[in-house]
């Protein structure tokens, strides 16, 4: 697994992973569903970070869980595939695939932090590719912490 090429040229201190920042499901369902009351501190800390070069890094997995979830709190299946086909085609999202050797850093985290399975994932790209984590899990955070650096988005206001 690696930063995808085309994103590395935002650098700007020679280090490829300069700018990116891994955004796990939670901050992207709040992103895509403006009823959501984090909606509008996620929407104001995606645009600064863009605005500062920032580029998104998600697991692949990211497609389902999201529309899984906005399928779920809107109960509009409709709504959760225009979501999916937006996130397919931000120009600031890179997905990432998941190789063996990711797969089996997720489960040793998975076991030695005691996260949940898909919060393994994004801890493990962000640890496997010395990146921040950003979240809105609060668990995730908790748990994370002695692995990767996390933004812990809080509701403003």
């Amino acid at each position: 697994m690696s930063v995808p090429t085309e994103a590395s040229s935002n650098a700007s201190d020679g280090d490829p992973n300069t700018g990116f920042i891994v955004v796990d499901a939670s901050v992207w369902v709040s992103r895509l569903v403006p009823k959501d009351a984090f909606h509008r501190t996620v929407k104001a800390w995606m645009e600064q970070q863009r605005s500062e070069g920032a580029i998104f890094l998600s697991p692949a997995m990211l497609l389902p869980e999201v529309a899984g979830a906005i399928s779920r709190r809107t109960g509009e299946p409709r709504l959760a595939r225009n979501a999916i086909d937006s996130l397919k085609r931000l120009p600031g999202l890179r997905l990432v695939e998941m190789d063996q050797p990711s797969v089996q850093e997720a489960a040793r985290l998975a076991a030695a932090l005691g996260l949940h399975g898909a919060a393994s994932i994004y801890v493990a790209v962000a640890a496997r590719l010395n990146l921040p984590l950003a979240t809105l899990d609060i668990d995730q955070k908790t748990r994370a912490a002695s692995s990767v650096a996390v933004h812990f988005l809080k509701k403003q206001g």
